[in-house]
C-alpha cells in the first residue's frame, strides 16, 4: 500500500485515473483506502436547473449520481439520496458564494464547488473545489499554452465546540499541468501534484467560514511558493544540461568536419 501511494504520488495528474484502475486490479484488499487517499483530476458538470458548472469528486457522490451544490439535486436523480442537514446546508450555500469571489478574485476565472457533510464526531467535513482550465479552448487562454490546469482539492475537518474554540485540520490537494506546443517556446509538458496538511485551534466567535477561508488562503500561498520553486529548480536544471551537452558535445557542422590524413 505504502509502495502503491508512493507510485501514485510521482504519477503525472493526467495518467492517474489509469493508473489507480491498474493498481485497484492489483490490490483490490485496499480499494477503499486508494480511493479515499488518491485525489483525481477534477471534472465539471452543468446543472441543467440553473445553468451553472459544478464540479464532480468523491465528496458530492453517491453511487454514480453527483450532487449539485447549487440546487441540492442528484444527476442524475438518484432515490434515498444522502444530504446535509438544513442547517448546514445553510452554510453550504453561503459558502458557496463567499468561495465564488474567492475564485474570480485569485484565479480570473474558473469553476468552483464546496461541500459539507456530518461526520461521526459531532463535527462536519467541508470540501472546497477550485478548476482552473487554461488551454486555448478555455476562457482561461494564457499565451502559447496547449493545455494547463489548475486543480485545487481543500478538505477542512471541523472538529466539535469545546471552550469557544474549534481544532480545524485542512488537507489540500493541487494538481498542476502544463503543455505547450509552439514554434516559439517549442513542446514542453509539465505536471505534478502536492498535498500538505495545516492543523489550527481557532475561536469560534469569528464564524466557520471566516476561519476556513483564511487556512485556505494561506494554504494556496504556500503551495504556490513550492510549485514556483519547484518549476525554477527545473528551469536550472534543463538550462544546466543543455549548455553542458552543447559545451561537449559540437554542433553537427563542426562534427562533418574531417582532419587529413597523414
Amino acid at each position: 500500500m505504502e509502495a502503491a501511494m508512493g507510485l501514485m504520488r510521482r504519477m503525472p495528474p493526467r495518467h492517474s485515473e489509469t493508473a489507480l484502475s491498474a493498481l485497484l486490479s492489483l490490490l483490490p484488499q485496499h480499494s477503499s483506502d486508494l480511493l479515499s487517499q488518491v485525489d483525481l483530476p477534477l471534472q465539471v458538470l452543468c446543472d441543467v436547473d440553473n445553468g451553472k458548472e459544478f464540479i464532480l469528486c468523491e465528496y458530492n457522490r453517491d453511487a454514480d449520481s453527483y450532487r449539485s451544490p447549487w440546487s441540492n439535486k442528484y444527476h442524475p436523480p438518484l432515490e434515498d439520496a444522502p444530504y446535509p442537514s438544513s442547517e448546514l446546508r445553510k452554510l453550504e450555500i453561503e459558502a458557496n458564494d463567499i468561495f465564488a469571489i474567492y475564485r474570480d478574485q485569485y484565479y480570473e476565472g474558473g469553476i468552483s464547488s464546496v461541500y459539507m457533510w456530518e461526520d461521526d464526531n459531532e463535527g462536519f467535513v467541508a470540501c472546497f473545489l477550485i478548476k482552473k482550465d487554461g488551454s486555448k479552448t478555455a476562457h482561461g487562454r494564457r499565451g502559447c499554452l496547449e493545455e494547463g490546469a489548475w486543480d485545487a482539492i481543500h478538505v477542512i475537518e471541523v472538529g466539535p465546540e469545546e471552550e469557544g474554540t474549534t481544532r480545524y485540520c485542512l488537507t489540500s490537494t493541487v494538481m498542476l499541468s502544463l503543455t505547450t506546443d509552439d514554434e516559439s517556446s517549442g513542446t514542453f509538458s509539465l505536471s505534478g501534484s502536492l498535498r500538505r496538511q495545516m492543523n489550527m485551534n481557532l475561536a469560534v466567535a469569528d464564524g466557520h467560514l471566516c476561519n476556513m477561508g483564511k487556512m485556505i488562503e494561506e494554504m494556496e500561498g504556500k503551495l504556490r511558493n513550492s510549485l514556483d520553486q519547484n518549476i525554477y529548480v527545473l528551469q536550472v536544471y534543463f538550462g544546466k544540461t543543455r549548455e553542458m551537452v552543447c559545451t561537449l558535445r559540437p554542433p553537427a557542422e563542426v562534427a562533418q568536419l574531417r582532419l587529413p590524413d597523414s
